[in-house]
């Protein structure tokens, strides 16, 4: 199969983004098996319930859901099985320190294909109180409002 380029976007958290304020955002590599990848491309993956922790210098990704592939028979792995994530140990280092010391908490926000490999958007995140989920909710709605006065002033 040819290299492809570009970016495929297989799944995202929208969740993350009504529970989390997203500080900043790291491309990582995914290490998974073959029937695992097979099944991501198909788009049979769910990043609800997903959240990465730090354990011994290696940031694993626990709750990411792949559903087993069709074909895969005796090859497919555990649905939920943690899944190494794999950065550069300087940023490894970094979000250690900044999960332990400051109260961050690192989701997964998106899977998606880059030039034919799993790549995860994991993002450095701290957690919403409820008045910062209404108040972010009333901004959304208010954008929404302002678009369409414009688009029916426009017409």
């Amino acid at each position: 199969m040819p290299h492809q380029k570009g970016i495929k976007t297989v799944a995202q958290n929208r969740k993350a983004f009504h529970d989390y304020f997203v500080e900043e955002r790291y491309e990582c590599g995914l290490e998974l098996f073959g029937t695992e990848v097979k099944s991501m491309r198909a788009g049979k993956v769910s990043l609800k319930e997903s959240w990465a922790a730090v354990r011994k210098g290696e940031v694993w990704v626990e709750g990411m859901h792949i559903s087993p592939y069709d074909q895969g028979n005796q090859f497919n792995r555990d649905p939920l099985r943690p899944k190494r994530l794999l950065l550069h140990k300087s940023e490894i280092r970094k979000l250690d320190g900044m999960v332990a010391r400051q109260g961050y908490t690192l989701v997964p926000l998106e899977v998606y294909l880059k030039d034919g490999r799993m790549k995860l958007q994991l993002g450095l995140c701290k957690g919403k109180q409820e008045h910062d989920k209404r108040e972010s909710t009333a901004k959304r709605d208010a954008q929404r409002e302002i678009q369409r006065a414009l688009r029916n002033r426009q017409k």
